[in-house]
């Protein structure tokens, strides 16, 4: 069972890394293995694994989410004159990926109770430059991903996952980033299952595994080579410096073996504060967040929407003042100098401007004593409804 450290209660910090007891031993035999690079026997393991854990036709281990979702623009050769569509409500990875391209970044609005990009919308988006769809799954709870497939499929669009923030979240009972021809998850220290910075690209499309992995070789046949197939490596597409190192797949290793253990801690706090907040959303003072039927979330994250932007700014400061780091999220890209530039807005924007401004994101890390969600859960009724 994985360790759970005694934290002091001064203080409720935003997030706080968990890690489960084993990484230092898996970092020692990584290093024992002399074999420091990527694609070594950590990175092999956590491939297999999640290729298993979503039904995969490959898994590749890159350096971050962004190389993940840049090596996903790659593969969906967007260009100039491209239109990708993706919700405004993102970090600005999902959109700088496909960006760097060339293509034009479509911001399209979030729905008002999941924050997600509104599958509603997306169709009336698309023209004859779109060649992707980006669906963001935010705080780990899913899009609608049945109807987004069809819409990509109906107007020949590739549909990609950003499921940063969605690992062992799933619709019906299907995880996501097994919906989309590609799928990009994060390994963030700010993620639930983590190894410092580190991301993997999921390939579903077994028709894009054999080009993933030059591309994921810096655009060489390097695995081809290994495998035997050809007698040299060699130069053959774009790529880039996407691998993770094996000392990170150790670490995150460690986290694999204990993932659905540290989702379930997750979700503890989740429901608490749930629970704890049931009376003021009754009262109208705030809104809880909203998990559709058929949606297995993953306790990602914990917000709160305050009635106005002046309430939640006042609330940041005031938790901050009780000792507890409660924070503010995205800024629109589409209100963004970059984004103005390298993108363009279809339609109104009026949900994700709105949201922006009034959502509040509360501490949730495994480790959280019950005095310190207890602690947060006061502060917020004293600041809130008060």
């Amino acid at each position: 069972m994985p360790r759970t450290d005694a934290i002091a209660t001064a203080s409720v910090p935003f997030n706080k890394p968990y890690v489960t007891g084993s990484e230092f031993a898996y970092i020692q035999e990584a290093i024992d293995n002399a074999h420091l690079a990527g694609s070594g026997p950590f990175s092999r393991r956590c491939s297999d694994f999640l290729c298993d854990r979503l039904g995969a036709s490959a898994v590749l281990l890159t350096h971050s989410c962004t190389g993940a979702l840049e090596m996903a623009a790659l593969l969906a050769d967007v260009g100039p004159g491209d239109e990708v569509i993706l919700p405004s409500f993102t970090f600005t990875s999902t959109a700088t990926a496909f960006a760097l391209r060339g293509a034009t970044c479509v911001f399209v609005d979030v729905r008002d109770d999941t924050l997600n990009l509104d599958e509603q919308l997306v169709e009336g988006a698309v023209t004859d430059r779109t060649r992707a769809v980006v669906a963001v799954h935010y705080a780990g709870v899913a899009c609608a991903m049945h109807e987004l497939k069809t819409i990509a499929q109906r107007n020949g669009l590739m549909l990609i996952e950003d499921a940063a923030q969605g690992y062992l979240a799933d619709v019906d009972g299907s995880p996501l980033g097994s919906f989309g021809a590609l799928g990009a998850l994060s390994f963030h220290e700010t993620k639930n299952v983590i190894s410092g910075e580190g991301g993997a690209l999921v390939i579903n499309d077994p028709a894009l595994v054999d080009r993933a992995e030059i591309l994921h070789e810096k655009g060489t046949n390097r695995r081809a080579f290994f495998r035997g197939h050809v007698d040299k490596y060699s130069w053959v597409d774009l790529g880039s410096s996407f691998v993770a190192s094996e000392l990170a797949a150790a670490f995150l290793w460690a986290q694999l073996e204990h993932d659905e253990w540290i989702t379930a801690r997750r979700l503890e706090v989740w429901d608490r504060y749930h629970a704890g907040f049931a009376g003021l959303e009754a009262a109208a003072a705030l809104r809880r967040p909203v998990v559709p039927d058929g949606r297995r979330h993953n306790a990602h994250m914990y917000y709160l929407l305050l009635p106005t932007g002046a309430a939640r700014d006042r609330a940041i400061a005031e938790l901050a003042e009780r000792g507890v780091n409660a924070v503010f999220h995205y800024v629109p890209l589409h209100s963004a100098p970059a984004g103005q530039r390298l993108g363009r807005a279809a339609g109104s924007l009026a949900i994700t401007d709105d949201v922006s401004a009034r959502l509040l994101r509360l501490p949730l890390w495994v480790g959280m004593s019950d005095e310190q969600v207890e602690r947060v859960i006061t502060s917020v009724h004293q600041v809130v409804g008060g």
